[in-house]
């Protein structure tokens, strides 16, 4: 298709029953569009046994297709990030969940747009087209609805869904991205839009539906919304 390598960043901690189908679905979609590609797995030290799922998977699909960089310890999504781009070979980073809430199917369309329009980050939405969410109960809507309300309110960042973590960056973007973020946890994927705005990065938006994950539990607690609202407020007052 191009002369293109994407890197697919997955971050896991207690995957082993999503690592097969997820892996399986990429291969899937990127062989059936002929587009270059790798998987790095780095898991941070799960102890259902992701990492032995993942070796498994690598000798099926091979080592160049599928890359491990485990981590002693769970030590959040930023520096999983930073920690996958150093191992990368692609020009370019494709980062998502590894617990099915992401369908790969939607990859081939983000690398089309960003070809198209020649953007430094295109940006999974929930919020316009036809996005949406499935199998979230009314409470975990309505958070998600909120933030993402309160976000465009006071951030203006010109992106219709700030919360999501489906993204394909130009790896050099992504790098200079992460190294102004101060965020952690669920507000760090928002913090990435309004910087690279600030910067002015291009961001393209395609619509995906996000599907609540089949096994395993939801990352989501009352601890990382009283962090949202202050990381909100650090934002809106530093951007």
């Amino acid at each position: 298709m191009t002369a293109n390598k994407y890197s697919i960043l997955l971050p896991t901690y207690n995957e082993r029953e999503n690592l097969p189908i997820i892996i399986w679905l990429i291969v899937k979609y990127m062989q059936e569009a002929n587009i270059d590609y790798e998987v790095i797995v780095i898991d941070d030290g799960s102890p259902d046994g992701t990492l032995d799922v993942a070796k498994e998977l690598q000798k099926i699909y091979g080592e160049n297709r599928i890359l491990l960089r485990p981590r002693a310890a769970k030590l959040g999504l930023g520096t999983a990030y930073i920690h996958g781009i150093e191992h990368a070979n692609g020009n370019f980073i494709i980062i998502m969940d590894a617990d099915l809430s992401h369908h790969p199917k939607f990859i081939p369309q983000f690398i089309a747009l960003q070809q198209s329009g020649k953007y430094d980050v295109v940006s999974g939405t929930r919020y316009t087209g036809d996005g949406g969410v499935y199998g979230w109960d009314f409470k975990r809507k309505l958070i998600s609805r909120g933030a993402n309300f309160l976000s465009q309110l006071l951030l203006r960042p010109n992106a219709s869904d700030l919360t999501g973590s489906f993204r394909l960056y130009k790896k050099d973007v992504l790098k200079e991205l992460i190294s102004r973020c101060k965020s952690k946890g669920y507000v760090f994927q928002m913090e990435m839009i309004v910087r690279a705005r600030q910067l002015n990065y291009t961001v393209g938006e395609v619509p995906i539906s996000f599907v609540d994950r089949v096994y395993g539990q939801s990352k989501l607690g009352g601890s990382e919304i009283v962090q949202f609202a202050k990381n909100l407020l650090y934002l809106f007052a530093t951007t």
